[in-house]
């Protein structure tokens, strides 16, 4: 990259953890805890029903936030593609984080425990949270860089491989959360592990 391209980059790059810095303060007042009730680092959680679900740097639901940051690659194409791409970057971050304050906010938490499958869901971890902002933006540059095909593809794949493995995705989500069907509640809740007598 020359001169010039790295002028126009950092004034993004800055923004950027501008934002990130902002989300997880915001979140912090918000009583959100940086790496979960446990306080312990974790990579991965591959287990939705986990009380550490959201609390680590990527889990199931990562895949969610990559699928983002391909619809809001495709959304601002379509309205603002005479934006320079960094520009349309540095919005599409401000919206993630932007969901993420809304998705941590109390009125949500609750709505996700009484509408959709995550019953004992806590919120997400500062850690989580700030990571889900990075996964859309591999979501993102995923779409910037490959044929709008591909991008279609990887999140149909995406999406269906959430409903094969854990009985719930993006769309499931977003249905559950704004007109929840309990036929479908109850569909998602028969994956459930039993307990244990």
């Amino acid at each position: 990259m020359d001169d010039q391209g790295m002028k126009r980059i950092w004034p993004i790059a800055l923004a950027v953890v501008a934002v990130l810095a902002l989300t997880g303060s915001i979140e912090r007042a918000m009583g959100r805890l940086p790496l979960g009730p446990d306080g312990r680092f974790g990579l991965w959680c591959g287990d939705i029903w986990s009380s550490e679900q959201s609390q680590r740097v990527a889990d199931p639901y990562s895949t969610s936030h990559v699928g983002h940051g391909i619809l809001f690659y495709g959304i601002l194409w379509l309205v603002a593609r005479k934006l320079p791409k960094r520009y349309r970057f540095l919005i599409a971050v401000c919206l993630e984080a932007g969901w993420e304050l809304l998705e941590n906010s109390p009125f949500i938490i609750n709505r996700y425990r009484e509408a959709t499958i995550a019953l004992g869901y806590e919120g997400d971890s500062i850690l989580n949270s700030l990571c889900d902002v990075g996964m859309m933006s591999l979501g993102f540059w995923f779409a910037s860089r490959f044929r709008p095909w591909m991008s279609v593809a990887l999140l149909v794949a995406m999406e269906l491989a959430m409903l094969v493995l854990y009985r719930d995705n993006l769309t499931l989500n977003i249905l559950m959360l704004i007109y929840p069907i309990q036929a479908i509640k109850a569909w998602q809740m028969a994956g459930a592990p039993v307990a244990a007598p």
